[in-house]
């Protein structure tokens, strides 16, 4: 059984499990041509997942730990220096000399929508249930874990078994359409889960597309059904659709527009962990994670350097 918020204790750090990388992105400036070069406004930050959801976790002023991996390298290391300047404690996270850092590549097409990205995150590997369990203290002494689903489904399984002995509860991002399946035989083991329309539907079984609210409900049901607590489904322009045992609705998206839609998925898991952390009731918290995917929409990069609370706050008063 997912463990409750009640036994979490605010004061304590999350800890982030997951992958770290250089994110390169390109919006195109006209159609895209098979075959050959297409010009297009090409941009790099620091992302993977996890990574992100710490850096917004830490910018919000929640205390949060980083386990994750990159490689031996230069990129690896400014990867590094950044999230540790962001207020992340990175003390666990590993540089090896067998993989490079990761690397998330994708294409934007000239509305700023994902066309196709690819990923390598075979540094993540390193991330072993053996090194898990040397982090031991990490769990005892946490709020919360949050993973991502770049781990090896060993490594998974070993994380979530030493949140269930620390008596923390877990939230998680299945990543990607491709990453989801790792999720499905663990779902009674988190608190909450935050996946697109995509991913909700692989997990469900009930595909969808994102206008359809509805069907969106219908999917987190069954997933609290399956024994998630609060499942949080992101549809994108259309807002995000909740569910629990208790109750299910619809917040809407806030009108902006999109320059980039990295990582804004992962702005909206950090405020609402946060959020729900500090006391904060799920609607609200919610209405939080809207609005730090909007001002992620809105900034060229995967995290939004200024988050803040009360830009949160300020942006729902708009």
């Amino acid at each position: 059984m997912a463990t409750s918020l009640e036994t979490a204790g605010q004061n304590k750090p999350v800890l982030v499990i997951g992958a770290s990388g250089l994110d390169v992105v390109g919006q195109l400036e006209d159609r895209l041509q098979d075959g050959t070069s297409n010009p297009a406004r090409i941009r790099t930050s620091f992302g993977g997942v996890a990574r992100n959801v710490a850096e917004n976790l830490a910018r919000l002023g929640q205390p949060v730990n980083l386990i994750s991996a990159v490689g031996a390298d230069q990129i690896g290391t400014d990867v590094l220096q950044h999230t540790t300047r962001s207020g992340v404690d990175t003390s666990a996270v590993i540089q090896t000399e067998h993989h490079p850092t990761g690397f998330y590549m994708a294409v934007l097409n000239t509305q700023g929508q994902l066309m196709f990205a690819v990923d390598d995150m075979r540094a993540l590997s390193h991330i072993t249930p053996e090194y898990l369990k040397e982090q031991d203290t990490l769990f005892k002494n946490a709020s919360m874990l949050f993973v991502d689903a770049n781990l090896t489904p060993q490594t998974l399984r070993t994380a979530l078994s030493l949140a269930r002995k620390a008596k923390i509860p877990v939230a998680a991002d299945p990543t990607s359409s491709s990453l989801t399946e790792k999720f499905k035989s663990h779902l009674n083991r988190f608190h909450l889960m935050t996946p697109n329309s995509n991913e909700a539907g692989i997990l469900s079984g009930i595909p969808f597309e994102a206008s359809n609210k509805e069907s969106a409900v219908e999917a987190a049901r069954s997933l609290v059904n399956q024994g998630v607590q609060v499942v949080l489904i992101s549809l994108a322009e259309f807002g995000v659709c909740y569910a629990t045992s208790k109750t299910n609705g619809h917040i809407p998206a806030i009108r902006t527009r999109i320059k980039d839609p990295t990582g804004a998925g992962d702005a909206l898991s950090a405020a609402v962990i946060f959020g729900l952390l500090n006391d904060i009731n799920l609607d609200d918290s919610i209405r939080l994670g809207v609005s730090a995917a909007s001002l992620t929409l809105r900034h060229r990069g995967s995290v939004y350097p200024d988050l803040t609370l009360e830009k949160l706050y300020d942006q729902l008063l708009v």
